[in-house]
């Protein structure tokens, strides 16, 4: 029933993200197009600048014209005991990868690898890791669909009513506007897609954005370009409102 609910309210919202949407199924098509060479050389030394204290680290600028779906595919078996089976996992404390925007993996990665973004385990993972492979995997799990969990019918109606309108009484933009209609994201705007994430592991982000612990370094809120948003945006967010929109975002396709 909720499920029917959620995709009643596409058609009206989907006219705002026709170029983003455009964009997203322009990358996909040429991926499809492309044959599956091997992966491209190595980029100029400048794609593996680090982090430094005036801003982030320096990312490849198309992941989906640089990555290889198919070398992507090779590496990311070592990423399905957390993240799932083509990228979706079935544990509430990894995130599901399957969907994701290729840039916005990109982005994460390099602050994983350059300790910005701190955690033990990716961290690990990510040193090893080049600016092809970071590339490769990225386009791997972009291309990859989403699967299962469904949003809590007891939560997804004010899930809903946040994400599509926001709250006007405490500041709060609506979701809809960066995340997309149906969380797909924004791959121009490098806004990362929601739907089918595990509604645990958002709350756990929209907690850490709010206390200020998503990134680390000199300048924590600019570490990533859309950063100082969402920490802003989140300290206005009451814990009943992160797990409500959540629920609703887990739901979505």
């Amino acid at each position: 029933m909720a499920k029917r609910r959620l995709l009643l309210i596409v058609p009206a919202v989907a006219a705002i993200f026709t170029a983003g949407t455009a964009l997203a199924a322009s990358h996909a098509a040429a991926s499809a197009a492309a044959p599956r060479a091997a992966p491209m050389a190595a980029a100029p030394a400048a794609a593996n600048t680090p982090a430094t204290a005036s801003g982030p680290p320096v990312v490849t600028p198309d992941p989906y014209r640089d990555g290889s779906e198919q070398a992507g595919a090779a590496k990311a078996t070592m990423c399905f005991a957390c993240h799932g089976p083509n990228g979706n996992s079935v544990s509430p404390v990894f995130p599901r990868l399957a969907g994701q925007n290729a840039v916005y993996i990109v982005e994460q990665l390099h602050l994983f690898r350059a300790g910005i973004r701190q955690n033990p385990m990716m961290a690990a993972m990510a040193a090893g890791l080049s600016d092809q492979d970071i590339d490769n995997l990225a386009v791997f799990f972009a291309a990859q669909t989403p699967t299962g969990l469904t949003a809590d019918p007891t939560l997804w109606q004010a899930g809903q009513a946040l994400y599509l309108s926001g709250d006007r009484k405490h500041d709060i933009p609506a979701c809809v506007a960066c995340h997309g209609p149906t969380g797909q994201g924004n791959p121009a705007a490098g806004y990362p897609a929601l739907r089918a994430q595990q509604s645990a592991y958002v709350v756990a982000q929209l907690q850490n954005y709010a206390n200020g612990t998503r990134y680390s370094g000199p300048n924590p809120k600019t570490a990533a370009p859309n950063s100082i948003m969402m920490f802003t945006i989140a300290k206005r967010l009451s814990p009943a409102q992160m797990q409500a929109v959540a629920s609703y975002v887990q739901g979505l396709r």
